[in-house]
């Protein structure tokens, strides 16, 4: 198979697409206030020109959310249809982010991934992302209706 790799910034129109891709891969979480339609349009409002897509054939198969609060960029939800890994469609769409950040002069960008997601941090790692061990994470829940679903 031989992927076009057509990148482009994420709208609103996406989301059914994208949140169709998002319940196509196994054990991925859904949170389900944040990654509603509102929640995604809210995001990209804010974000316009940052989370990215990847179109193959008509058909989005990979995506990427990507926003920053003025200092730090951060990605969330980069997946791409099992299909069509291992063909820099991952990789285009985390450069086209990074670019898009850069042009928005920020400098540093971070990510969250579950520690149970292989995949996901062998990509990390491959793409020469840094496992941070210096730092603790922590969370506070100001919603406690916004819960997050795996799917199976």
């Amino acid at each position: 198979m031989k992927c076009r790799k057509m990148v482009r910034v994420m709208t609103p129109e996406d989301y059914d697409a994208v949140y169709a891709l998002w319940m196509s891969i196994h054990g991925f979480g859904i949170r389900s206030m944040d990654d509603s339609r509102e929640g995604i349009e809210i995001f990209l409002k804010r974000n316009p020109t940052t989370s990215a897509v990847d179109v193959e054939d008509g058909k989005i198969v990979g995506a990427v959310l990507c926003g920053h609060d003025g200092r730090r960029g951060c990605l969330y939800h980069v997946c791409v249809s099992e299909q069509y890994r291992r063909h820099g469609i991952g990789k285009k769409m985390v450069e086209f982010c990074m670019e898009a950040l850069k042009a928005e002069r920020i400098n540093k960008v971070c990510l969250n991934a579950f520690v149970t997601n292989t995949i996901g941090n062998a990509f990390w790692q491959r793409m020469g992302w840094s496992n941070r061990t210096d730092m603790n994470y922590y969370d506070f829940t100001l919603n406690e209706n916004n819960l997050t679903v795996f799917n199976r």
